[in-house]
């Protein structure tokens, strides 16, 4: 189950659990979506998969073939499988894939404490949802998407910024979330003192025209937009800057780890779940645009440490595998066809 209208981090989890399972050939997948959801043309080509149509969480439920269970991937699904679960009786799961807290009212407790198994991308998601209690957490961490790249588009890509070293951002441009306004006053500061660093956005997102506008001054600054072949781009950059203001995880973290970048990010929400400071990365404080310019400065003047910082990174991607994420999964799935508690 996925009710989402856009295609953001989440969807891409979703996405990437569906292939994974479909891999395995022994696990049969009703994907419950909106008409128009992105996740349609993701997913197409997925063997055996079934698409229904909800656009909301009244909607669907009679196309639903008998299930086995119910997995929500977010809010409105979570109440989409509650329904369901008194419908038609079928046990559901629950993951929280944001860090800002469940609000405790009624129609939530009920949701969460009928689910079977509730699930948490990260530490801080798992302790929050652990406080309200209403019932046992698994923690079951996001995972990296192996994206697809082109020696040759990478390489064209980094001769368009011929001799700079490229600091890149990707994420929904929303500032209120991502932190981009803290990276820009970052380039600011570093404009002048480090003009060989070139700040390269990829995305798309509400924010947009207003983050652009706002940085119209700033030669340092580019804005690529949305892309489909992100890992090409990717892995064409020197330094990843990741400036959040809450995440749940932040999967494109895992991403950059594995094109082998490093990486400054905020120590806010699951990000410590993936970034170690000074292990993996480097973690600075968030809306502190001091100490990202001057951790970026520090990274940049030290080919040893990038280097360090990415092959540490890289060494501990085995936990956050697609491959993982599906055993865990199916675990919870086989407990729950086994009656188990």
């Amino acid at each position: 189950m996925n009710l989402a209208k856009g295609f953001r981090g989440g969807e891409r989890q979703t996405a990437l659990l569906i292939e994974t399972l479909a891999s395995r050939g022994n696990l049969q997948q009703t994907l419950v979506c909106r008409k128009d959801s992105p996740l349609r043309e993701v997913l197409r080509d997925v063997s055996g998969l079934r698409f229904v149509s909800a656009n909301h969480q009244l909607a669907g439920h009679g196309s639903v073939r008998k299930a086995d269970t119910v997995h929500a991937h977010e809010a409105k699904a979570v109440h989409w499988a509650f329904l369901h679960h008194g419908l038609k009786g079928v046990p559901y799961i629950v993951t929280r894939r944001v860090d800002t807290p469940v609000k405790d009212r009624p129609s939530n407790r009920w949701c969460y404490r009928r689910a079977v198994r509730r699930v948490a991308i990260s530490r801080v998601i798992m302790r929050e949802l652990e406080m309200r209690g209403w019932g046992g957490v698994d923690l079951i961490p996001s995972a990296f998407s192996g994206l697809p790249t082109c020696e040759e588009a990478t390489r064209r890509f980094h001769d368009t910024f011929a001799g700079k070293f490229l600091v890149g951002h990707a994420g929904a441009l929303v500032d209120r979330h991502k932190g981009q306004r803290v990276l820009l006053e970052a380039a600011r500061l570093l404009e002048t003192r480090l003009p060989e660093l070139q700040f390269v956005f990829l995305g798309d997102g509400e924010d947009r025209e207003m983050l652009e506008r706002e940085s119209a001054d700033q030669p340092n600054v580019a804005w690529l937009g949305f892309k489909e072949n992100i890992g090409d781009y990717l892995a064409g950059l020197d330094m990843f800057a990741f400036p959040s203001r809450n995440e749940g995880l932040g999967s494109v973290l895992l991403d950059v780890m594995n094109v082998g970048v490093p990486i400054v990010a905020t120590d806010v929400g699951g990000i410590p779940d993936i970034v170690q400071d000074n292990k993996t990365g480097l973690l600075v404080p968030k809306d502190d645009a001091i100490a990202l310019s001057d951790a970026l400065t520090r990274l940049y003047r030290s080919e040893s440490l990038r280097a360090q910082l990415s092959q540490s990174a890289k060494q501990q991607l085995d936990r956050f595998s697609p491959e993982a994420m599906a055993d865990s999964y199916i675990s919870i799935y086989e407990s729950i066809f086994r009656q188990e508690p």
